[in-house]
């Protein structure tokens, strides 16, 4: 058991704080607003949406149902297994989502885009943009998706890759959305632009990856629990609030 968080309480400013990160993560949570989006800019759907995000994770912040805005820290320490609490489970999901899909279709665009010269990210989004969020809430339906399981006994180590996760993708879009800006004006063929974008894309995604799991970037270092702890004593643990010490 490592405890990592000393407060009892969690600040106003903190709360306040998380509530825009829960905004942006359910406000492009729907794969063709998002699509749509990114290539024409924001119209009155979007708006709409919005403010109906805006106003319901408002709503939940308030009654300190959202991560980071509760009233008091619910995981204190990793090693602890104690049942996982409904809404962490739907943002984490929504936020992994976030996270892997536009990640994999612009990279599928990308490809295809080098090898035809053809930007396909549009019908990919039609495509499999709605299949790929099924499979993320099949995974957590089975257990599988970090920080949505149903258990908090492994948090330290699903918090990193969720953090690796983030440092990954984030700079790796931002590369591969510069190159087409600073590129673009030289007159490339699309198929010479988009192998460009591709290289940068993989070398920028690979070097934060990198980076990520040798835990030289924040908050990726992890907490594994120790593989003898992982009994079927253990186990029964896991369905409680029994401390694995």
């Amino acid at each position: 058991m490592k405890r990592v968080v000393e407060r009892e309480r969690n600040k106003a400013y903190y709360r306040v704080a998380h509530w825009p990160i829960w905004v942006w993560v359910f406000w492009i949570l729907p794969g063709h607003l998002t699509r749509d989006l990114f290539e024409r800019g924001p119209d009155q759907r979007h708006w709409i949406w919005l403010g109906i995000v805006a106003a319901v994770t408002a709503w939940r912040a308030a009654a300190g149902r959202l991560p980071g805005c509760e009233p008091a820290p619910y995981v204190t320490h990793w090693g602890v297994a104690q049942p996982n609490l409904w809404y962490r489970v739907v943002c984490y999901t929504a936020a992994w989502a976030d996270l892997l899909l536009p990640f994999m279709l612009n990279f599928l665009g990308l490809a295809v885009a080098a090898a035809t010269g053809a930007w396909r990210v549009h019908e990919l989004y039609t495509w499999l943009y709605y299949p790929l969020l099924g499979a993320v809430v099949l995974a957590t339906a089975l257990d599988f998706t970090p920080r949505a399981r149903r258990t908090t006994l492994h948090e330290g180590n699903e918090r990193a890759w969720f953090y690796i996760a983030i440092w990954t993708v984030a700079p790796t879009q931002v590369a591969a959305w510069a190159a087409w800006r600073l590129v673009a004006p030289l007159g490339l063929a699309p198929v010479d632009l988009a192998r460009i974008r591709l290289a940068v894309f993989c070398a920028v995604a690979a070097a934060f990856f990198a980076l990520g799991v040798r835990n030289l970037l924040p908050r990726t270092a992890g907490y594994p629990v120790p593989a003898e702890k992982l009994t079927a004593e253990g186990a029964e643990q896991a369905r409680g609030l029994t401390i694995v010490d």
